[in-house]
């Protein structure tokens, strides 16, 4: 039931609200860096939200002093309360966090009401007071309503996309493995036929067929087991400098490299970034082991260089970018426009002795997405290029990005 008691007090605190409403935000934003697990730089991450968040100090203060003034879905302070729940949802997190975040606003509106109505030189009845913490109370429940809806609906849409896509993914993944048990059930029976057993040549060829199929396999699961993670809670993951997780790729990477005569190197200073090392990781592996396998063995040098560098100029601000480039086989012009597709293999029919399941492109796509990043190729007249970015997150970062914007 709606209390309507008409407190004299209301207009005094919603000015003293309106007033301190830059220094309110920052005291939520100080809360919620000390008592939610949350980087302080990823709490508002934009100066845009930043400067807007105090429109929601605002509409609680008008609707303070005046309960006729619903706070309304077509008001300005709803529309900043969905984009934070837009935010949220981006950054991972649950619908408890969100809550903890608005208990952490009303505690501070009502600490800062406490202090200032003592000072407050106008008469009030203990039920108009009383009257006068029900709005503030109502006002920020409405406000966390919106924002915690909002996430819910993309929550729910996620839930929905993602179920249709396994459902589709377990069809492909379920005729791939059939396939490869298939060929493997058929080489095994002909091993123990009496007219190979005595053909060593034979029999080499058919256990080749069958180690090949069961590696085939063992990618397969190994990339669905990654695919699992991507699911993982962000903010869990560790953090890395970018030349830190370059180097472990490429440690990684030596003996294949080193097989197929490839040289893999680091052009320049990357900048020390930290980024996510699980996904930042994942990627660059998937990367660079393509361009070994595609390496052209009629070239007498074989290469792969990464380089790395934070462009200010991205359409979506601040970017770190990380390109691995290579002098190596390139992509067929009918391929491209598949390259980061489910199961789409660019050389399938072109390139013999390489295995593969398709899989390696869509999971970079899936992963920087799932981190709000990018994943893109382009396509020189030698060799390719892949390339991954990621948002600056810091200020420092952003600053850096102003200096070496334009590099790419």
């Amino acid at each position: 039931m709606e209390i309507t008691v008409n407190c004299r007090l209301a207009a005094v605190l919603a000015r003293e609200l309106r007033g301190a409403r830059e220094d309110l935000t920052r005291r939520w934003l100080d809360r919620i860096a000390a008592r939610v697990a949350i980087d302080p730089n990823l709490v508002f991450p934009t100066e845009d939200l930043l400067d807007h968040v105090p429109m929601l100090m605002v509409g609680i203060a008008d609707y303070l002093e005046d309960p006729a003034v619903e706070i309304t879905a077509d008001v300005p302070v709803i529309a900043k309360a969905i984009e934070l729940g837009e935010l949220r949802y981006q950054q991972g997190f649950d619908a408890h966090q969100i809550l903890k975040e608005y208990e952490i606003l009303g505690g501070v509106l009502f600490a800062f009401l406490v202090r200032t109505v003592d000072d407050i030189q106008e008469p009030c009845t203990r039920s108009e007071l009383l009257a006068c913490a029900h709005r503030l109370f109502r006002a920020v429940s409405i406000i966390q309503q919106h924002t915690t809806n909002h996430y819910l609906r993309l929550a729910s849409e996620q839930v929905r996309e993602r179920e249709n896509r396994l459902r589709s993914f377990n069809r492909m993944v379920s005729h791939e493995l059939k396939n490869h048990i298939g060929t493997i059930l058929g080489a095994g029976e002909m091993l123990q036929e009496e007219w190979v057993s005595g053909d060593e040549e034979r029999r080499a060829k058919f256990a080749r067929i069958v180690v090949d199929n069961a590696e085939a396999m063992h990618a397969v699961l190994e990339n669905l087991i990654e695919l699992s993670r991507l699911e993982t809670d962000q903010r869990r993951q560790r953090n890395v400098l970018l030349p830190k997780a370059v180097g472990e790729v490429i440690r990684q990477l030596r003996e294949m490299a080193s097989s197929r005569g490839v040289e893999v190197r680091v052009e320049g200073e990357l900048p020390q970034v930290e980024v996510n090392a699980a996904a930042v990781e994942l990627c660059l592996t998937n990367y660079v082991s393509n361009a070994i396998k595609y390496s052209d063995p009629a070239k007498r040098e074989r290469w792969v260089l990464i380089r790395g560098y934070l462009d200010s100029g991205a359409e979506g601000g601040c970017e770190l970018v990380v390109r691995v480039q290579d002098n190596g086989l390139g992509i067929p012009e009918e391929a491209r426009g598949k390259l980061f597709q489910r199961f789409f293999r660019a050389h399938a029919g072109t390139v013999t002795g390489v295995e593969g399941t398709g899989l390696g492109l869509s999971i970079v796509h899936e992963t920087m997405e799932s981190v709000g990043g990018r994943a893109w190729a382009e396509f020189p007249q030698e060799g390719s290029v892949f390339s991954l970015a990621l948002p600056c997150r810091r200020e420092a970062e952003r600053a850096a990005g102003t200096r070496e914007g334009g590099e790419g």
